[in-house]
C-alpha cells in the first residue's frame, strides 16, 4: 500500500490489520516509496512481489496523490509528478512484476456540467490543473498495467488529515454563523467506506478497468454542512447558503460531481450506503477526531 499517511491509506491499514482473514499487508510512506522516483518504485515493487508470488500474487494500492487543488494551478508540474508520472511509474513496475494495481482518481476529471450522474465511460473534460493531472494519471495506469483498477471517488472525509467535516467542526466553534456554497453538488464519501470498497474490489476478481465509488445519494456543500451541524449538536440554521461566485478560488470547482455506481453494482460489488448514514457512522466511530 502506497500513501499510508492519508485519510484512505490510514483506514486501509486499520481495516486490513483488524481482519485476520484478509491478506497480509505492508504500508509504505512517501519516505519509504516516493512514487515520483521510478528507480525506487521499481525496486520496492520487485522486492514486495517476490514473497507475494508464493502467496498468490501482489496487489498494490496507491492512495498517494497531490490533493492541493488550488496549489496545482500554480505548480502543475509538481501536481503532474505526483498525480500522473508517479502512477505511471507504479503501473509500469506492477506490470513488470505481474502485480495488480488499484489506483484512486477523482470526479475532477469531468467538467461538472452534467445533469445526471457521470458513468465511467462518459467524456472527460477537466477544467483545472488538478483534474488534468489526475486524468493523465488514470490514463497512464490503464495503458501500462492491463490488470489495474482505477476508482474515481469524490468529496472524501475521514478521521485523519484535513477535510470539510473537520473544517466545519472547527468553524462551528469559532463563529456564530457559517456561509457555505449551495451550487456545487456531489456525494460525500467516508474514507472508511472507500477503504472497504477498495479491499472488496481488489479481492473480487471482477474485470479490471474504471469504476466509480462514492457513498450513495447526493447533496450540496451547504446541505452537507447542515448535516454536519446536526451531528455536532448545533442548529443547522447556523449555516447559510451562498454561491460559488461569492467565494472565488484559484482553481474552478465542478458544479456537478455526482458519479454513477452503475458499473460497480452491475459487477456484483456491495452497493454503497447513503452518505447521510455514513456521516452518522463516521461520527459514531471517530467522535473526538471529527469534532476536533
Amino acid at each position: 500500500m502506497i500513501g499510508t499517511g492519508g485519510q484512505v491509506g490510514s483506514d486501509l491499514c486499520r481495516l486490513l490489520a483488524a481482519d485476520p482473514r484478509l491478506p497480509a499487508s505492508a504500508g509504505l510512506t512517501r519516505a519509504e516509496c516516493d512514487i515520483t522516483d521510478p528507480a525506487r518504485v521499481r525496486a520496492v515493487i520487485r522486492d514486495q512481489a517476490r514473497p507475494a508470488k508464493i502467496q498468490g500474487g501482489l496487489t498494490v494500492v496507491n492512495t498517494a496523490a497531490w490533493t492541493d487543488v488550488d496549489g496545482a494551478e500554480t505548480d502543475e508540474a509538481g501536481a503532474y509528478a505526483a498525480n500522473a508520472a508517479g502512477p505511471a511509474h507504479l503501473a509500469a513496475a506492477c506490470a513488470e512484476a505481474g502485480a495488480t494495481l488499484v489506483h484512486l482518481s477523482t470526479d475532477y476529471v469531468f467538467d461538472g456540467t452534467a445533469d445526471k450522474p457521470y458513468e465511467v465511460d462518459d467524456q472527460t473534460a477537466p477544467v483545472s490543473a488538478y483534474g488534468r493531472t489526475k486524468l493523465a494519471g488514470e490514463q497512464a495506469v490503464l495503458a501500462l498495467c492491463p490488470s489495474a483498477y482505477v476508482i474515481r471517488t469524490a468529496w472524501v472525509y475521514g478521521a485523519v488529515g484535513a477535510n470539510f467535516v473537520k473544517t466545519m467542526a472547527r468553524l462551528a466553534r469559532e463563529r456564530d454563523q457559517l456561509t457555505v456554497v449551495d451550487d456545487q453538488r456531489g456525494s460525500p464519501t467516508w474514507s472508511a467506506d472507500l477503504a472497504a470498497a477498495i479491499i472488496e474490489l481488489a479481492l473480487s476478481g471482477v474485470s479490471p478497468g474504471l469504476y466509480h465509488y462514492t457513498d450513495a445519494g447526493d447533496t450540496t456543500w451547504f446541505r452537507f454542512a447542515q448535516a454536519i451541524m446536526e451531528e455536532l449538536g448545533h442548529d443547522p440554521a447556523k449555516v447559510a447558503p451562498t454561491t460559488t461566485a461569492a467565494f472565488p478560488r484559484p482553481a474552478p470547482r465542478p458544479a456537478y460531481s455526482v458519479l454513477s455506481a452503475r458499473r460497480w453494482i452491475d459487477a456484483g460489488l456491495t452497493p454503497p450506503r447513503h452518505w447521510r448514514d455514513a456521516l452518522a457512522a463516521a461520527f459514531a466511530a471517530h467522535p473526538a477526531e471529527l469534532r476536533g
